[in-house]
């Protein structure tokens, strides 16, 4: 596990940043610094590093004299204009690299690879000098020293530390009070919090007693080297144990997070089995090291503030999904209505404000019978509901506003916890729907105008006509007979034609029952022959199946419907050769339970024109020179009263209609 690499870009320049970051943003980890104040410090928290420098910054060459000078451990490489002075001095005032700041992708992460090996290599080789020189201590050593501290080290003044402990109400404010129990109870000049809000987020400084301005940028993953080793080692790091707490390989990296923090301890937190963040502390106030005592009463305060912060950050995620839910509930436009299992009212929405004519102030925390006699009932029904109910439909008396309003169970794993009604406000939908029928019904009665006129006017010709010549012609037998025959003729016309209408206006009130499908069937094929004088020269095959489950319906007016398909057909397969209509049923379902019966009347005509098929449903719509078009209007109608649905398939070979209606509960 080795530390990740870090790159320090000093740069005003926002496109140039953007460029190194994004060539590097799989090597390593880029920290820029625009302000020159602050380079050292940013340079202390990672040294040894490599450093991007831009020879066009401010104070550029004041900082690479102070790099030469105190940071001689650190690489710099040096971007500038081709062929420029300052990049020519930058070449030969002995530094890493100069590069042409119109950067190649490849050659710069080549050069920054190598750059990063080498200062590894110089980090193992300074690691190895120290311990020819000072040499390892051994494992007698290690398993001794501690002993001697621990026997001898005074705990940290831990007493002190509870009052830190107050309202978790204002989570920032509970950690910032944390952090300074922490720094008076540790006896510390710097403490600070790294923890992360909920999983997958990233550890971030949450909270800090006089921490370097920089931390506040450093940002880890989950999978970052640092939080790793915390996983896999699970105890605290600091600068005195370096040499019995790490390997070689692994102490640059924890070297540089001591750095990068500004501390001399780091100590993990664990809560639920992972890591949640970590505490770092800065010198002791005495200038003295930290010695084993201390150490172990860090730990201590450590498994405290696990404790807290595990609380805090659960009581903000608990707070951020509450706020969600109650924005959300305020942002939808349904009104909701939410009572407990006593039947008060523990949410009333804005929306639901609007549509009642209520303000919660009045309706909070009180019986339910607070928002209105209807919504009341159907909530305390809701609550002694086994089953789901059915949505229901009002006007509120208040508002005068048309409500659709859906109420549902509160359970949490079975539990109950009250209802909650979902109310529609249908008011605008309602008033378009009214606007258009009245719309619908002044196109039918000028459609009706239209067509009564063009129907009456041929019979009432024929009999003024007459009538004139009646005077003149009287004495002549043959005239009065064409007479009587033509005027009785078309009187009975006239008669047919206001039957039609007054039974399409005025349809008679349906008798629903279960009925056998064929019945009304064969009925309609009847009513076809004698009402639409449908010839018996017009083949017409039946496939009627005795299993066809039974439907709920009035048998006249499902025979109607029939009749009227089947005088349709006819007169579509009259100029055809060899016309055929057929007549079937069958029942349509799933997993071998019948849901419906499908009625299908197919003919072998030329099909229905297309500028015809949009509006073959409408009052009125013919291509007959002695029809009033109303057989389809009333077939779908019919089959909109028996809940059904009516469905047509033409084509130049023929044409199909379908009418499918719902089988009754104990059709099998």
């Amino acid at each position: 596990m080795s530390a990740a690499s870090t790159c320090i870009l000093y740069t005003q320049d926002a496109d140039l940043a953007r460029r190194v970051k994004a060539f590097l943003r799989v090597n390593a980890v880029v920290r820029q610094v625009t302000d020159p104040d602050r380079f050292e410090a940013v340079l202390q928290q990672n040294s040894p590093a490599v450093v991007v420098m831009d020879l066009r910054a401010k104070e550029c060459r004041d900082l690479l004299e102070r790099l030469e000078q105190d940071w001689s451990e650190s690489l710099v490489i040096a971007l500038g204009t081709a062929r420029s002075d300052p990049l020519r001095e930058a070449e030969q005032s002995g530094i890493y690299a100069a590069e042409d700041l119109q950067l190649d992708r490849h050659r710069f992460q080549t050069l920054l690879g190598r750059a990063f090996s080498h200062l590894q290599l110089m980090q193992e080789n300074r690691d190895l000098r120290e311990q020819a020189k000072y040499g390892v201590p051994s494992e007698a050593t290690r398993r001794v020293e501690p002993l001697l501290e621990r026997a001898s080290a005074a705990s940290l003044p831990l007493l002190r530390f509870p009052r830190v402990f107050r309202r978790l109400d204002n989570v920032e404010g509970l950690l910032a009070n944390i952090v300074e129990g922490l720094a008076d109870a540790a006896g510390v000049t710097r403490v600070g919090i790294f923890s992360r809000i909920r999983q997958g987020d990233r550890y971030r400084l949450r909270a800090g007693l006089r921490c370097l301005p920089e931390t506040n940028e450093l940002e880890y993953r989950e999978r970052d080297p640092l939080v790793r080793w915390f996983e896999l080692h699970g105890h605290l790091v600091s600068r005195a144990n370096l040499a019995y707490v790490a390997t070689q390989n692994q102490r640059p990296l924890l070297r540089r997070a001591l750095d990068a923090f500004g501390a001399e301890v780091i100590v993990p937190l664990y809560a639920r089995g992972e890591i949640i963040g970590w505490l770092f502390f800065g010198h002791r106030i005495t200038g003295l090291p930290f010695e084993y005592g201390d150490l172990e009463g860090l730990m201590i305060l450590a498994e405290h503030v696990s404790t807290v912060l595990e609380n805090a950050l659960l009581y903000e995620e608990v707070t951020l999904q509450k706020t969600l839910a109650e924005t959300l509930l305020k942002s939808i436009p349904p009104g909701i209505v939410a009572i407990d299992e006593e039947g008060l009212v523990h949410w009333f929405n804005p929306p639901a404000e609007s549509v009642l004519g209520l303000d919660k102030t009045e309706v909070l925390h009180r019986s339910v019978e607070s928002v209105g006699p209807k919504l009341a009932t159907l909530l305390r029904e809701t609550l002694e509901a086994k089953v789901n109910l059915p949505p229901r439909q009002w006007i509120d008396p208040n508002t005068r506003r048309f409500l659709s309003v859906e109420a549902r169970r509160l359970l949490d794993n079975h539990t109950p916890l009250g209802a909650v009604a979902v109310i529609h406000d249908l008011t605008a939908e309602e008033n378009l729907r009214q606007k258009q029928d009245l719309v619908d019904r002044a196109a039918f009665w000028t459609d009706l105008a239209a067509s009564m006129s063009h129907e009456i006017r041929n019979p009432l010709v024929a009999i003024k006509t007459f009538a004139q010549l009646l005077p003149e012609r009287f004495d002549d037998p043959e005239f009065r007979k064409n007479f009587n025959q033509i005027v009785v003729q078309e009187i009975d016309r006239l008669d047919k034609i206001i039957t039609q209408i007054n039974a399409f206006a005025h349809p008679a009130e349906l008798k629903m029952q279960p009925l056998d499908i064929r019945t009304p069937l064969k009925r309609g094929l009847e009513l076809a022959r004698s009402k639409f004088q449908v010839n018996g020269g017009v083949a017409v095959e039946t496939e009627l199946p005795p299993n066809l489950p039974k439907v709920f319906g009035d048998e006249g007016a499902l025979a109607e419907a029939v009749a009227h398909l089947v005088a349709n057909a006819a007169e579509a397969v009259t100029e055809q050769k060899k016309p055929k209509i057929t007549l079937s049923a069958k029942p349509i379902g799933q997993a071998g339970h019948a849901s419906a019966v499908l009625v299908t009347v197919q003919d072998n005509g030329r099909g229905i024109a297309p500028e015809m098929r949009a509006k073959v449903f409408s009052p009125f719509c013919t291509t007959k020179a002695r029809c009033m078009g109303l057989g389809l209007p009333i077939v779908k109608r019919t089959v909109f009263d028996h809940n059904g649905r009516v469905d047509i398939d033409t084509s130049t070979s023929g044409t199909a209609v379908s009418i499918a209606l719902p089988a009754t509960a104990n059709s099998d």
